[in-house]
């Protein structure tokens, strides 16, 4: 564009988050948004070249609703290049905020505290959306969020810790609440089926819901149940709950964190990717996410049998009070997790957050800390959650890589990292590496090293896919017009550096990271820039 001065102008290969293959060319950006995509040079106040340019990483799986709030400089996703956490996962969403239900509120948020610090209720300071991202933008962020309703919070806030379906009043109130999110710009709603109170929807409230967010054209995400609630008796059947909201609301449908962890189904991921297909090619309009690594993580609590967990944490701790209660919970959870009951191997469960109870530490395996202190393995697992309730965290190494592999290979599938926005350096706890390098793992891992999917495939799973389902209509892929989410990478170098036992560390291959026009990150070093905004799906 001759006679025309960019304010900031990428040269490289560009991968336009298309899934189309990339071309040697220019992107020219004026302010906050792309200005110019071609291959005529350009010239710009500010030129950086590097061998790659994508779109900014939208991470379709995280759990940055309050991490972001309390610290604004996103480090561990922005150095990957990740400019968009879409947040509210698994039912933990920021929004909405009943100030009268206060602790149950907090206690259920600290279930995705992965950093160990504890929440506490004076960092809850809004009611909605709107108030949420009135206090980020002050605050300032380093990356933009794109905020789901969590289905608890949605629960909690309606009828409390109340169990079963909601009905009458309390459904009512529940469409009601979620009406007045959307209406602020929340792009779905997520639920977490294995999670007190989410767990105690039936399929009717969630088909209900599903209708609401249908009349809004969002997303409905779903962390399944742990068992088939539709009788079809079958092990993949947990998929089917989330399909079936979809085929009678009409919901747009996201599942999350597509896995197999049950050592019995290990290695049949192709089966159950096969079975999604089929549902989509009948008409249901769905995806799922998944994240590159072999191992989960969540609270300790997840895993307890489910009349331990009813009526939230402050109940729980009551109930294992009671010695009996407490040896038949013992009893109980040595059969195994989950409706399942998938066989305890202690050694496959590492602590990541523990906030010193019991004198235990962080990266210590069950059954290790167990022996160290004479009692069983499912003891101190019932002593530490009746102590620290959703405070404490674990890390689980329950699943396959070729398992995981399959999952990314598919069509349907996006990437995601079901982690958070957090800092490097963290005291108390081991977060899982996913935080730090899920994004780039991806790049380097599956794409250069095993070779499943071009890199443009992988990008578009982290890019354009995610912002199309998920109704981000502004950013995802480098077109004149979009916002000016951008980063700078080395294919042949990108590589994640983060572990289990020392996760805190920066990738490499990411050279500048730009997020709303803004160079946020250059040449390792982030800059005091806050570009990031609170995103409305309106």
């Amino acid at each position: 564009m001759s006679g025309v001065t960019y304010d900031l102008v990428l040269h490289g290969d560009i991968y336009d988050g298309t899934g189309a293959p990339p071309f040697a060319g220019y992107v020219g950006v004026t302010g906050e948004v792309i200005t110019y995509v071609g291959k005529e040079k350009i010239t710009g106040k500010k030129e950086v070249t590097a061998p790659a340019i994508s779109p900014g990483f939208i991470d379709i799986h995280t759990h940055s609703d309050l991490s972001i709030a309390l610290d604004g400089r996103c480090e561990s996703k922005l150095f990957q290049g990740v400019t968009t956490d879409v947040s509210g996962n698994c039912a933990f969403g920021p929004v909405p905020i009943n100030r009268e239900r206060m602790a149950e509120h907090t206690a259920h948020l600290q279930g995705m505290d992965f950093t160990g610090g504890g929440y506490k209720e004076s960092d809850i300071s809004w009611s909605d959306l709107n108030g949420y991202r009135a206090i980020l933008e002050s605050r300032g962020i380093a990356q933009n969020s794109a905020p789901l309703v969590g289905h608890g919070n949605l629960r909690i806030a309606a009828m409390g810790l109340k169990e079963g379906g909601a009905k009458g009043a309390d459904l009512a109130k529940m469409e009601e609440l979620l009406e007045r999110e959307l209406a602020q710009g929340a792009f779905g709603m997520s639920t977490g089926l294995t999670y007190v109170p989410s767990r105690y929807a039936d399929i009717d409230e969630l088909v209900a819901l599903g209708k609401v967010l249908k009349k809004h054209n969002r997303v409905y995400t779903s962390h399944a149940r742990d068992f088939d609630i539709l009788g079809n008796d079958d092990f993949f059947g947990v998929v089917n709950e989330a399909l079936e909201v979809g085929r009678r609301s009409g919901v747009r449908v996201q599942y999350s964190h597509a896995s197999i962890n049950h050592p019995d189904r290990w290695g049949m991921a192709s089966k159950w990717t096969d079975l999604f297909a089929d549902a989509v090619k009948k008409g249901v309009n769905a995806c799922f996410d998944v994240y590159p690594y072999d191992a989960s993580s969540s609270a300790l609590t997840q895993y307890l049998p489910a009349w331990v967990q009813a009526d939230g944490v402050d109940a729980m701790a009551q109930r294992l009070s009671d010695p009996e209660n407490f040896a038949r919970a013992e009893q109980d959870l040595a059969r195994g997790w989950g409706a399942m009951q998938i066989p305890w191997q202690w050694n496959r469960v590492m602590l990541s957050a523990t906030e010193g109870l019991l004198d235990t530490k962080a990266g210590q395996r069950i059954d290790e800390a167990a022996r160290e202190r004479k009692m069983t393995p499912e003891h101190l697992v019932l002593q530490l959650c009746r102590l620290g309730g959703n405070r404490v965290m674990v890390v689980l190494f329950y699943r396959t890589e070729e398992d995981m592999r399959t999952f990314i290979r598919s069509p349907h599938s996006m990437i995601c990292s079901d982690g958070s926005a957090i800092a490097f350096k963290q005291s108390k706890a081991l977060p899982h590496p996913r935080s730090y390098g899920a994004a780039v793992r991806a790049l380097g891992f599956i794409g250069r090293e095993k070779r499943d999917l071009p890199l443009e495939t992988i990008i578009y799973k982290m890019s354009g896919k995610v912002a199309t389902h998920m109704g981000i209509h502004d950013r995802g892929v480098i077109q004149v017009g979009k916002a000016a989410d951008l980063v700078a990478f080395d294919p042949a170098t990108v590589k994640d550096q983060a572990t289990f036992t020392k996760p805190g560390q920066a990738p490499v291959g990411i050279d500048y990271v730009i997020v709303n026009g803004q160079i946020a990150v250059a040449g390792g070093v982030q800059r005091e820039v806050r570009a990031g905004k609170v995103l409305s799906a309106l």
